[in-house]
């Protein structure tokens, strides 16, 4: 698993080099400059109700010196990472997600649920192929795509229809900058990229379910 370090409630995917890296995380959001895409696995004592998440987090990150990393937030065990990698042409993405569905939802309708309930999605994407920020933009909705037909796949029902994911997901996908301009379905990009996220979400939806005990964390 070279490039991913685990220290619980840490996970670290390191990126290799500095690359662009697009993403809605509350850390490091937007397009950004990265060398790493950092996970925080978090319980509910950690984040009550009169805490500034994005501020705690901050402090969280400097005392671990990563502050520049885009940083997802997760109550899943983030030592039940997935770690899937998919190749087409010259493209090679690998994708390292963390998955719970406690708060799964449906596009378009709204569950009521609890405050504790913060499973989430988190998605880290990164590829070799250098990319402008027109095709990462085209590169992030494809990974999003890809979460979704995995979750609709493995069948996760609520009372408007299957769950698409959770109200809470985030996606972040890293590249070289380069001239590719094209990111979708016909390319390379698209077909590695989409390839890596949904084997990485689909096995994440799986030993979700799968995980003993009568409530699942995350």
């Amino acid at each position: 698993m070279s490039g991913v370090s685990l220290a619980r409630p840490w996970l670290s995917f390191a990126l290799e080099r500095e690359m662009q890296v697009l993403s809605w995380a509350i850390n490091q959001p937007g397009f950004v400059t990265a060398r790493r895409i950092v996970w925080r696995e978090v319980r509910n004592a950690d984040l009550p109700k009169e805490r500034d998440v994005a501020a705690w987090l901050a402090q969280e990150l400097e005392a671990q010196k990563v502050q520049d990393a885009v940083a997802f937030l997760t109550s899943r065990d983030v030592s039940r990472f997935t770690d899937q990698s998919a190749k087409a042409g010259r493209t090679t993405a690998r994708c390292i997600a963390t998955l719970g569905l406690s708060n799964a939802e449906r596009v378009g309708m709204r569950v009521n649920r609890q405050a504790q309930d913060r499973g989430t999605i988190n998605i880290a994407v990164r590829l070799n192929t250098g990319l402008s920020r027109t095709a990462l933009i085209e590169a992030l909705s494809i990974a999003t795509q890809a979460r979704t037909a995995a979750v609709i796949d493995e069948g996760v029902p609520l009372p408007g229809g299957l769950a698409t994911g959770t109200g809470t997901d985030c996606i972040a996908v890293a590249a070289p900058v380069g001239p590719g301009d094209y990111a979708g379905l016909h390319t390379d990009v698209g077909e590695a990229l989409g390839a890596a996220v949904y084997r990485a979400t689909l096995q994440g939806v799986r030993e979700w379910k799968s995980d003993s005990g009568s409530v699942q964390r995350g």
